[in-house]
């Protein structure tokens, strides 16, 4: 397929538009694991607005819509990721949502966390845990922790 509509089709894995052109760039790739060293080596290689961009199609925890639109698959993937938080208590949410209105006005950008196989409670022992990190230091979790999910996504893009 061309660069551009393989781009779009990968997108849905890692919001951050350089980061899909340069995966697109790198066709053929082998097998799986070519396919993750590839995306870790490119990640590793973005700067902070590009980390954000990818930060941005995320929903905030317990949210169904991220800051700016994404493609029905991150849509879906996203409800699935956080299902254990939206079966949570009203309480929960609640904890949750002052929780993220904070992080956000401390760091500047929504918490991210792969949340797959985690409940809500150990979603907002992460959250308070990490509003304690220094700028830089969030920043480096916010980005392994996007990194984690990205490589999540590419292994269930595989399989459909």
């Amino acid at each position: 397929m061309p660069a551009a509509e393989a781009e779009s089709e990968i997108l849905a894995c890692c919001g951050s538009r350089k980061w899909a052109r340069g995966l697109a760039r790198r066709r053929p790739l082998a097998d799986e694991e070519t396919l993750l060293r590839a995306s870790d080596e490119i990640w590793r290689s973005l700067r902070e607005p590009d980390w954000m961009e990818a930060f941005r199609s995320h929903p905030r925890i317990g949210e169904p819509r991220s800051e700016q639109p994404v493609n029905q698959r991150s849509a879906a993937w996203s409800a699935h990721e956080q299902g254990n938080v939206s079966a949570g208590s009203g309480d929960l949410k609640i904890a949750l949502g002052e929780a993220n209105r904070e992080y956000e006005r401390r760091f500047g950008h929504i918490f991210i966390v792969c949340a797959t196989g985690k409940s809500g409670a150990e979603i907002l022992q992460i959250l308070q845990r990490r509003i304690r990190n220094d700028s830089a230091a969030e920043l480096r979790e916010a980005a392994e922790q996007q990194r984690q999910i990205t490589q999540i996504r590419l292994k269930r893009w595989l399989a459909e």
